[in-house]
């Protein structure tokens, strides 16, 4: 599956991309994120509760950011384990790009899936990732200090692109994409913050 998405974030560049590198903001914007902890250089283990139809399960995955050209660009490749509930792989490429006062994030998340998330079926694995990214930026917004602010280009839009997937921009914009296929997203975040994802933004309570 792949999640591409344009996001007007309320705040410029530079504090964006502080933002979505912060595991405090991101576990605070990502819905059913229990934690993101730094374990290395551009490192991170998330443990993220996700629902997706009639599956419920906890994730734990590991982020690594790369290609990292701050504060406009990067890319998230992550992976995550939800035992029975089944596994997901993936990345995101994140690119910021000021507007005035404000920064546009776009986002592209790709991940496969496998186990019962697999057997759903990609238009209700796509509907989640949708609502976990679209969960992220509005929570990412209003923590900005800007309120829900509406997407830029009409919003995330997943397009199916084969088996299945935040997150932040950083773990956020990822945040729909990843955490539908079984691994959070943050920087976006997205899963990013941010995607993200996204692949990645943000899952279950």
């Amino acid at each position: 599956m792949e999640l591409t998405g344009q996001q007007v974030i309320a705040a410029p560049i530079d504090r964006t991309w502080v933002a979505l590198n912060d595991p405090g903001t991101l576990k605070e914007c990502i819905a059913g994120c229990e934690s993101i902890e730094k374990t290395g250089d551009d490192e991170y283990a998330v443990v993220m509760a996700v629902r997706i139809g009639p599956v419920n399960a906890k994730f734990k995955g590991k982020l690594k950011l790369q290609n990292l050209q701050p504060p406009s660009s990067y890319t998230i490749a992550f992976e995550g384990q939800g035992g029975v509930a089944g596994f997901g792989k993936g990345s995101a490429d994140v690119r910021l790009t000021p507007q005035g006062g404000n920064t546009t994030l776009d986002y592209t998340a790709r991940a496969t899936v496998g186990g019962k998330i697999a057997q759903i079926g990609s238009r209700l694995v796509d509907s989640a990732a949708k609502k976990m990214a679209d969960d992220f930026f509005a929570a990412f917004n209003a923590k900005m200090g800007g309120g829900a602010m509406a997407p830029a280009g009409g919003g995330a839009a997943p397009v199916a692109a084969g088996e299945e997937p935040a997150g932040a921009a950083g773990i956020g914009a990822a945040a729909g994409a990843s955490g539908a296929a079984g691994a959070p997203g943050a920087a976006g975040t997205t899963g990013v913050p941010g995607a993200a994802g996204t692949a990645g933004g943000p899952g279950a309570p």
